[in-house]
């Protein structure tokens, strides 16, 4: 059964909101607090005249998914609030090599202290939303999603995850508060009351019953890690929401949704473990409902943006 035809419950999705707007700001101050330290931007102040005032272009050195545009809008007016940021394309655009994709204007001085923090930002970001875009594509035809996980920056998952989202992917659990995932490590931590795939699962279902609010526990996503055919075929019965299946091979996984859709059709099968943009398509086309990789976030290239000085204005 297609993963489209199921009522399954999904994590959390991020999306651009006054609480990641807030949440810029704040990381915007100890950006800048790292860069200036508690003095200044002294080779500006050294060279350029207090009053000047100038319009600079961010252009994309390559060819990308831009991310971070609205960020960007935050950080510009936390350096100074006489910045003026304007986006001229959309967050989640494709631009071209050489596109401008915004301009940053005002008291020239500012220009150049929020410069590097702004781009660092952007070129992040848009690296991220790229490298999501890229997996995207190469599963395009097929029902498979792509999803990211939990290797983010350290006080960077928030942006990170909203990357993902801007190039075409899919967010996994936030963090350890909004999700039960059982893995291996749980299983062996547990191992002296001898829990197994299917008691983990029950127990967890039990959990979750007995702790959250009604409405809260059930859109609590109740997923399992495995990594043979043995230990999917224990955890089926119990009924849990998605199972992982950990580092297998494609001839495996298409294995396991065979034995999927014969025991328990409801339940999504996720693979994660050696996904790279050469091996996403083989792993999508053995049936698998979705692929969680943390490839873009923490492996793949940032895209190259600039702040350039327009000679005619």
């Amino acid at each position: 059964m297609p993963s489209s035809a199921r009522t399954v419950r999904e994590f959390r999705q991020s999306a651009w909101d006054d609480h990641l707007a807030r949440h810029v700001a704040d990381a915007a101050r100890s950006w800048f607090a790292e860069d200036l330290g508690h003095e200044c931007d002294w080779t500006s102040v050294a060279l350029v005249p207090a009053g000047a005032s100038a319009e600079l272009d961010v252009v994309a050195r390559r060819t990308g998914v831009v991310a971070g545009l609205k960020a960007a809008a935050i950080v510009a007016r936390v350096a100074d609030e006489q910045l003026e940021w304007r986006s001229l394309v959309a967050d989640g655009a494709v631009v071209a090599a050489g596109a401008v994709v915004a301009t940053l204007g005002g008291p020239t001085r500012s220009v150049l202290t929020a410069e590097r923090v702004v781009l660092n930002l952007l070129g992040r970001m848009s690296g991220v939303a790229t490298a999501t875009r890229q997996l995207v594509d190469a599963v395009a035809g097929t029902p498979c999603r792509i999803y990211d996980t939990r290797k983010t920056v350290p006080g960077w998952r928030l942006l990170d995850k909203l990357a993902v989202r801007l190039g075409g992917g899919w967010n996994h659990r936030m963090g350890l508060y909004d999700a039960i995932l059982i893995k291996d490590n749980h299983l062996a931590a547990a191992a002296e009351s001898d829990l197994g795939p299917a008691a983990a699962v029950l127990r967890a279902r039990q959990f979750v019953a007995a702790t959250f609010p009604p409405q809260r526990a059930a859109d609590v996503v109740v997923e399992i890690e495995v990594d043979s055919l043995e230990q999917l075929k224990a955890a089926l019965p119990a009924g849990p929401d998605v199972v992982l299946l950990d580092n297998m091979p494609p001839d495996e996984i298409a294995r396991a949704v065979g034995l999927r859709n014969g025991l328990a059709p409801e339940v999504v099968l996720e693979a994660s473990g050696g996904v790279r943009p050469e091996t996403v398509r083989l792993i999508a086309e053995t049936g698998v409902d979705r692929v969680s990789t943390g490839w873009p976030t923490h492996g793949a290239p940032w895209l190259d943006l600039a702040l350039d000085w327009t000679v005619d204005r």
